[in-house]
Parts: C-alpha cells; structure tokens; sequence
C-alpha cells in the first residue's frame, strides 16, 4: 500500500521518537494475505521505558492534573471525532499487519474505539464522592473522595488494537491518570497513526504515550516501580508473568482479560437459523481470533441434525471465498495474523484429526500455497479431554457436541478453566435465563452471539481474568478512594 503513510516510531509526549536505545531489538511485519514485507519496528529497551514513564509521571503531576473533568472530556471528544475522520485510513492498517479484513475494521474496529472515548468523557466530570454525616457513636463527618491512581500502561493483544485502545485507555484518561500503551508487536500500526491525532485533540505532553515491543518491553512495564497500574490482554501464561512481575515490584494494581473457551448452547426449541447465522457468521468474525467467541457448540440431540447440516452450509460457503484480499471491501473473512498463528492453528488442527476421536465435517487444513488461511472448521464430537476440545485454539475452528438435558449440558458448558462469556439459543426465556444464572461467565447473551458494549462490564470467570472492562466498572478500576474524618465534637 504505497499510499498509505506507516509511522513506526514510538510515540512519547506528543512526538514520534526514534530508539534511544543502541541496538534495539526489531521486529519485521509481514502481511499474512501474501507474505509482504510490510515493515520492520524497533522495540523500546530500558532507555525508553524509563522516559516514557517519566515524562507520564511529569504530566500526571503537573498540567494534566490541573484539567478539570469537563476539560478532560473534550480532548477526549475531539480525539473520537478524530479518528472517525481519519477512519479510511486508519482502518487500512490492521488488515496489513494481521489481517482483519478492511470493512471489520472500519465498520467495527474504529466505532467501537470511538465510542468508548465518548462514553468515558460523558463520565469524566460525573465522578461524584460520598458524605456521610456524623452519628452518635463516633461524631466525625466522614468524607468519600475518588483520585487517579498516577501513572498507568496497558499491554494489548494483536487481534482488535483499536478496540483495547479504547477499553484501556479512555476510561483511565477519564478518571485523570496518564497512560502508557503498548501495541503487540504484531499489530501496533493503527495504534501509532493515532498519536498524531491525541495531540491534535489538545492532550497535553506526556499524557498518552505509545510504545513498541514485545514480551520483554511488556515486563519492563509490568515491573516498573513507578506505574500504578497495568492492565493487559492475552494469554493466561503472559498473564501470570504480568501479574507476578507486578506483585514483585510494587504491588501495582492489575486488570487481567485472558482468553475464553466459550459455549453456545443450542436447545431444541430454538429458531435454529438464527441459532446457525449467530454460531457461524458470528463467530467467524476477524477469523475466529476473539477472546469471547462461542468455540464450543451443544446442540440437543433432536435437532442436531438440522443444525450441523446448516452449520457446515455457512462454513463451506465461507471457506469458498477465503483467500480474497483483506483490503477488499467485500472480503469477510482474512488469514490468520501470521505465521507464527498458522502453525498454532494447524498443530491443532492435525491434533484433531488424528488424536481426539472427531469428526471433521468441514475443512480442517489450510488453504493455498500463499498466506495464512486456514478454512473454517467444524469439528463433530472431539474427545472431552482434547486439547481441541478444552484449550483455545483462536482461529476459526468449532466443536460440536450433542446433548440430552438441561441438566447435561451446563455440566458441560461449566467444565472448563475459563468462563468469559457464553451463548443460549432457546424460545423459553423462564430457561433462558434459569440457564444463564447458572453458567459460570462474565458475560452471556441469549439468541445471540455474544459482544461487547460499552455500557456494561466485561470480564471473565475463572482463568478467564482478573478485574473488569468497559462499564462505568472500568472507570472504577482507575480511581483510588480515600477517606477524610473530621472530629466534629473538638
């Protein structure tokens, strides 16, 4: 993409830096369409880290910190209308670097960031306290106050950057912390273009800042005495490094959103087109690589057939048209984001094949001699004790299993590590919900594919996480109370 301009440089109060470090580590990106060369990043060592944080902490204590909520909002509201201006362009740089299919990324990716900044500055200057007045038991006047924590980093996944721009940084900014982001290494070239806009949108120096880096940039951060706060997004093996470094340091506060194995439920009384469209399309979404998406179908015994037969109609009809260009406005479904995801998927795949005792009904390989795809693939029946079966894959693989009962199959759906979100697809909605309060997720839609929004927490059970996003619950996760007792009988 000759037109478009591609800013690899780190993003610290308010301009696009070169290394400091000699020698840094580099990282080359390469499309995963057709194994362009796309560009090759720096990585930010010690040198980097520190200033950033330092030049964080300089604004945290000295302008920003005068910026009342309403003032806070409106850069927040300027950068939103930014992004949605500058969205033909910005939305082109995922698709290069991983792959997401231009149209998600325009018509999901940037709205959703969007948003999330407007939701966030609507509550900027709503962050009230609490009073309670003196009793007879003690006579003080007690009063409530909510404060930024300081100094804050986010460490985001590779698949919607834009989307965790959002989720982490809004909020935070909302409450009056400055931020520190790091992309993944994989996808951080919409999340640098935006550096230009933060400063246009009036945020003073040093309040957001970009890095580049991989697992070691990100531990420098996580252990980082002078942050106050990492939230990141990932594997629960990274996740368990990012904590401990945290605890080790400076017992630094930590939100954790770590992956999903998540089940959709499909009863015998449910508008089974429906029911195929949300378990297909739905989560074929950016190739299966969501956290939340439904991997694990149960669908009752009586209707199975029906609902496979549909079930592999849509991933068929996809799979004929993989290999399309991202770029393409009409392509909906992209490689996965590199090499490195292919051979995750494909060892998953040939594991399925020959260990678990499945049926693949639809694809099962990967597609072409050029790129990253992989066809959409439904696995019937796997053995329970599987790795593709238990572990996430991230790639657009389902299992199917039938059931009996109600009774059944929330044992089933239930018997995991993890408990991000879940699906039921039923008429009955006395069992729609009897079943939804006893599955063990954060979140659970009900005829639907389960997404996100902005209003209502999001976080998981179990190994599926530590701490909330998005809600006013996020907000909450950057404030730090404090407590004021005046004597009022001296």
């Amino acid at each position: 993409m000759a037109d478009l301009k591609l800013e690899t440089r780190h993003f610290i109060n308010n301009e696009y830096t070169l290394p400091s470090t000699p020698d840094p580590e580099k990282y080359t990106l390469r499309n995963p369409a057709n194994d362009s060369h796309v560009a090759e990043i720096s990585f930010a060592g010690p040198l980097e880290v520190d200033a950033v944080v330092s030049a964080a902490r300089k604004a945290f204590e000295g302008e920003w910190a005068s910026f009342s909520g309403a003032q806070r909002a409106k850069c927040m509201l300027k950068f939103a209308d930014l992004l949605e201006q500058n969205a033909e362009e910005i939305a082109k740089l995922d698709p290069l670097c991983m792959g997401m299919p231009v149209a998600i990324s325009k018509m999901v990716q940037v709205p959703f960031c969007a948003n999330s900044f407007r939701f966030y500055a609507g509550l900027a200057d709503k962050i009230a306290g609490e009073t309670y007045p003196p009793d007879t038991t003690d006579g003080f006047y007690k009063l409530v106050t909510y404060e930024p924590l300081g100094v804050c980093a986010g460490i985001a996944a590779w698949n919607v950057p834009l989307v965790f721009l959002g989720w982490k940084v809004a909020p935070a900014l909302a409450a009056g912390n400055t931020f520190i982001f790091k992309a993944s290494e994989k996808a951080p070239l919409a999340i640098l273009a935006c550096g230009r806009l933060f400063k246009e949108a009036g945020f003073p120096l040093g309040v957001i800042n970009f890095l580049n880096g991989g697992a070691a940039t990100g531990e420098l951060l996580a252990k980082h005495m002078d942050i106050d706060k990492i939230s990141f997004t990932g594997s629960i093996a990274t996740g368990r490094k990012v904590q401990n470094a945290a605890t080790k340091s400076n017992l630094k506060k930590v939100t954790l959103g770590l992956g999903g194995k998540s089940p959709a439920i499909v009863f015998d009384d449910a508008r089974l087109e429906s029911a195929v469209k949300h378990c297909s399309e739905g989560f074929l979404l950016n190739c299966g690589q969501i956290c939340f998406a439904a991997s694990r179908i149960y669908v009752q015994e009586s209707v199975a057939e029906s609902f496979i037969q549909g079930l592999k109609a849509v991933f068929e009809a996809v799979g004929g048209a993989l290999g399309t260009d991202p770029m393409e406005p009409a392509t909906i479904l992209g490689p996965l984001a590199d090499q490195q995801q292919l051979k995750r998927v494909t060892a998953y795949l040939d594991e399925a094949k020959n260990q678990s005792g499945g049926e693949v009904l639809v694809g099962g390989e990967k597609k072409g001699d050029q790129g990253c795809f992989v066809k959409p693939t439904v696995i019937l029946s796997p053995d329970m004790k599987s790795k593709i079966y238990t572990e996430e894959v991230f790639g657009p693989v389902l299992t199917v299993t039938k059931f009996k009962s109600e009774e059944e199959v929330l044992q089933l759906a239930n018997d995991s590590i993890y408990g991000l979100s879940a699906c039921i697809f039923t008429s009955d909605i006395a069992r729609a919900l009897r079943v939804a309060s006893k599955l063990k997720a954060g979140s659970v839609a009900i005829n639907s594919s389960f997404l996100p929004d902005d209003k209502t927490p999001f976080g998981g059970y179990k190994q599926s996480g530590i701490g909330l996003e998005c809600g006013k619950a996020a907000l909450d996760s950057y404030l730090q109370a404090k407590t004021i007792k005046i004597n009022m009988s001296s």
